[in-house]
């Protein structure tokens, strides 16, 4: 894994005036995206958990509610060790702000607030990096009961 790429929160802003309001991440380029697409649990309940690439990144922005996201950079593909640290990410609709998961990590999500939903935008079409999806135990690398510091 490329050591240099690590997780940023793009940060945005919001304009106010008589007319309304104006989100905006000015920050987050969409140069190298190639695909959206959106992604709601089906209760609080429900953790997704790990899954990541080796070569694909992945941008999380919140378009409704609040999701606990949590990240982890993976040693060994074949058998990671089970002692790597979680970063945790609070991804709110109400603050605008784009996570950037670079590849080499994995990465889950619990929803904080019922009918939460991430939009992800990718930077390779779905299959076009065949073998590049791997998939983890949801319980490996943190407790999601568990509040981490947020970064």
């Amino acid at each position: 894994m490329d050591q240099s790429l690590k997780p940023i929160l793009i940060e945005g802003g919001i304009f106010k005036d008589e007319r309304g309001k104006l989100e905006f991440v000015n920050n987050f380029s969409l140069v190298s995206i190639k695909r959206m697409y959106f992604s709601s649990n089906a209760n609080t309940e429900i953790i997704r958990a790990w899954q990541g690439h080796k070569v694909e990144s992945r941008w999380f922005y919140c378009l409704q509610g609040i999701v606990d996201v949590r990240l982890v950079a993976i040693d060994n593909w074949d058998n990671p060790s089970k002692k790597l640290k979680a970063q945790k990410f609070i991804l709110k609709s109400n603050v605008p702000q784009v996570l950037f998961i670079p590849k080499g990590y994995v990465n889950g999500f619990k929803s904080i607030e019922a009918n939460s939903k991430l939009m992800i935008f990718s930077d390779f079409l779905l299959n076009e990096v065949p073998n590049d999806e791997f998939r983890f135990d949801k319980n490996l690398w943190t407790d999601w009961n568990v509040k981490l510091n947020n970064k």
